[in-house]
């Protein structure tokens, strides 16, 4: 197992940082309650939660990626709200519109969906581009600019966005710029036979959304984030994650490759997971783990490349057997 030098095996995880850690594990237990079979997956979209970043679930439908943006807000005790998109949503839709009031004789703004803490953009790829870009600003600064005046969102602003993989009238691909907003795409998938028993049989009388408690509050989210950044990040393993970014960029065929965002979320969601996974420091194993979900779907590839079989996710293998971890 990987050690920094400075950190000695048998050195024992500081209170703040256990208690820290205990609270990311009650909050992935409460969700594991109602998404059964998706561990490896629901680690990835917690970690992207604490550390901040957005996630992109695509998925065929029916795999439960409404119900995993409810568990996790239910679990945290956070404000939820949920966008429909489709092809005639406008901006004002989502970010809010103001309204003539005729005894005040003034405009009065009426917020949109978007003032919120988790919000769920299901099947974003059906709204025209001037929609999604309405998500653009809140995902990257947090803010909004309506009618000239910026608001600032809640500090726990978290989008679930989803898409369908297999559907593709009517919708429209989101530009990489979009895509690069996202901390992480992810697939939830069809579950094992006996998993998928054990769901039937859990929902005959109720969903288990319906018995979900919070297990925390916000006020705890923001220290379990400020427990996230205080997790040990060697330099080595700091180069580790961007050398693996900066190799995507060098592979022929690829036309974008990751850019220094995505070596930002690597190494921001390798600290929250090894606080899930009740360590306080970061190994290559935490950075080899989330490569895929948070590199490939940043990643471009020429015609030829396409043309030829060659993935993202492809790449990123490839891009993993060669980059040496440190030792």
């Amino acid at each position: 197992m990987y050690t920094p030098m400075d950190t000695p095996m048998d050195t024992p995880m500081d209170s703040a940082m256990a208690q820290a850690s205990a609270g990311a594990a009650r909050i992935a237990a409460a969700i594991g309650t109602v998404i059964a079979g998706q561990d490896a997956t629901l680690a990835t979209v917690l970690a992207a939660f604490l550390a901040g970043g957005h996630v992109l679930v695509e998925d065929n439908p029916g795999t439960g990626k409404t119900t995993l943006a409810k568990a996790l807000a239910g679990a945290v005790g956070a404000q939820f709200k949920r966008v429909q998109f489709t092809p005639d949503l406008l901006p004002s839709d989502i970010v809010g519109v103001s309204v003539f009031n005729p005894r005040e004789q003034s405009f009065d703004f009426h917020a949109g969906p978007i003032f919120t803490q988790v919000l769920l953009a299901d099947e974003v790829n059906r709204a025209s581009p001037r929609t999604q870009s309405a998500l653009l600003e809140a995902m990257a600064e947090g803010q909004v600019t309506v009618e000239g005046r910026t608001t600032r969102l809640d500090d726990l602003f978290f989008v679930i966005a989803t898409q369908n993989p297999v559907e593709f009238r009517g919708t429209y691909p989101l530009p990489e710029a979009q895509m690069d907003r996202f901390a992480v795409r992810v697939a939830l998938g069809y579950v094992s036979a006996e998993d998928e028993v054990a769901i039937v049989h859990a929902q005959g009388r109720s969903h288990p959304l319906e018995a979900l408690r919070p297990v925390t509050g916000p006020d705890e989210v923001r220290a379990l984030r400020a427990a996230v950044r205080a997790v040990r990040l060697a330099p080595e393993v700091t180069r580790y994650a961007v050398d693996l970014a900066r190799a995507t960029r060098a592979v022929p065929g690829v036309q974008l490759g990751a850019g220094p965002r995505a070596s930002l979320a690597l190494t921001r969601l390798a600290q929250a997971l090894a606080l899930l996974e009740g360590g306080d420091f970061v190994t290559p194993d935490h950075v080899r783990a989330l490569a895929q979900p948070v590199l490939a779907h940043r990643l471009a590839l020429d015609p030829q490349a396409k043309f030829g079989g060659a993935t993202a996710a492809a790449v990123v293998a490839d891009v993993l057997a060669r980059v040496p971890a440190p030792a």
